[in-house]
């Protein structure tokens, strides 16, 4: 065999490798090491409500008077360098009865990093949730990216890992009417519903909101935070 064929036999090994390591790290329902939960098998027309990134005022203010007014209580999973900008949001969270997640204190893909730079994200996080008044046992990955490291520390320090499996699905949601469609022909009993409501840009998953628990509630659905979800698990 040549040099040359070699070179491209390696090569051609390596984009598969890392192709397939790619794949690993954004499956929502697996990962290498440790658990991870994207829904719960359940017979009840149970559901959890997430939120994603923030906090931002624009999105605490559209959704709490929403929540409020269906009398739904939520996960928020946050990020530690949006709530040192808002220090103020965090604790109307709390105060309104939501749940609170830890999602990274800069929100990167969070692959490739040694330990101690896992262990730092999530513990800066932590420091902020706590003195919100917050008591965090949900992380999110950013972007549902993980593989050994990241899950390793998430256990470590105690939490447990989270993603989803209905989502917004741009960037063909361009409006709240077609998201809220969307998020409501996929779900099912036992869902773990993502939303990006806080950003700017983020004005349909906000008009989406009350279309999306207005459907639930009328296709008989319970809304919960992921912690309640979580608990109908069955123990083993």
């Amino acid at each position: 065999m040549t040099d040359g064929r070699k070179l491209f036999i390696a090569i051609a090994l390596g984009l598969t490798l890392a192709t397939g390591i790619w794949q690993i790290a954004k499956l929502r329902c697996f990962q290498l090491v440790g658990d991870v939960t994207c829904r719960v098998e359940t017979d009840q027309k149970i559901v959890a409500l997430s939120f994603d990134d923030g906090p931002t005022p624009e999105g605490v203010a559209a959704l709490l008077p929403v929540l409020e007014q269906y009398k739904v209580k939520a996960t928020f999973f946050l990020i530690g360098k949006h709530m040192d900008r808002h220090p103020e949001l965090a604790p109307m969270l709390v105060r309104a009865g939501h749940e609170i997640g830890n999602h990274s204190y800069s929100h990167v893909w969070m692959i490739g990093h040694r330990p101690s730079w896992y262990d730092k994200e999530l513990s800066d996080t932590h420091k902020i949730l706590a003195a919100a008044g917050a008591k965090p046992l949900l992380f999110r990955p950013p972007f549902g990216k993980k593989l050994i490291g990241l899950p390793l520390v998430v256990k470590r320090q105690g939490y447990r890992s989270v993603t989803w499996d209905v989502a917004n699905g741009y960037p063909e949601m361009v409006d709240g009417p077609s998201y809220a469609k969307h998020i409501l022909g996929e779900v099912r009993p036992g869902s773990i519903i993502l939303m990006h409501p806080m950003y700017r840009h983020s004005q349909a998953a906000r008009d989406a909101l009350p279309l999306i628990l207005d459907g639930l509630q009328r296709q008989g659905y319970r809304v919960v935070p992921v912690g309640e979800l979580l608990a109908l698990e069955p123990r083993s």
